[in-house]
């Protein structure tokens, strides 16, 4: 049995250790926003936070999650739409969409980390396959984040 923070809520999981995180998440939780891609954490697909930081969840084992913040797409924003999730439909960044959830949150990441990237730092921090190809649409969407006005609470 396994107690993990998923989105500011304790869950536990009667699991193996060695299951990947996204199974658990899809599988045993319900939360079905990472997806499961190539299976050995290239694609990005299932991209989710642990502890702020974007991890690969298909090759992530349940196990190193204990003790960790996870959050998923379905709590990046509590209230309403994310930022970035305004942004990407403004700048029409999905085609298919299979890969966006995992872009959007290796993209909060990157914003959290350096809120004014540049292009370099977006094409080191978006490892992220899209086999639509929307790689310059997710670049100005997050610049278009980057130079939004910061509002107050």
């Amino acid at each position: 049995m396994f107690k993990l923070n998923v989105n500011g809520k304790t869950r536990s999981v009667d699991v193996e250790g060695e299951m990947p995180l996204l199974f658990v998440l899809r599988d045993h939780l319900g939360l079905l926003g990472a997806k499961y891609g190539c299976g050995i954490g290239a694609c990005g697909a299932c991209t989710v936070h642990l502890d702020g930081m974007p991890v690969r969840s298909c090759s992530l084992p349940v196990a190193q999650a204990v003790g960790r913040k996870v959050v998923t797409i379905e709590g990046l924003s509590q209230k309403a739409l994310h930022k970035l999730q305004k942004a990407w439909i403004e700048h029409e960044v999905p085609q298919c969409g299979y890969c966006q959830t995992g872009m959007l949150m290796s993209a909060a990441a990157l914003l959290a980390a350096k809120p004014q990237p540049s292009d370099a730092d977006i094409d080191q921090a978006m490892t992220n396959l899209c086999r639509c190809g929307t790689y310059t649409r997710v670049r100005e969407a997050i610049h278009a984040v980057a130079k939004a006005p910061a509002k107050k609470a």
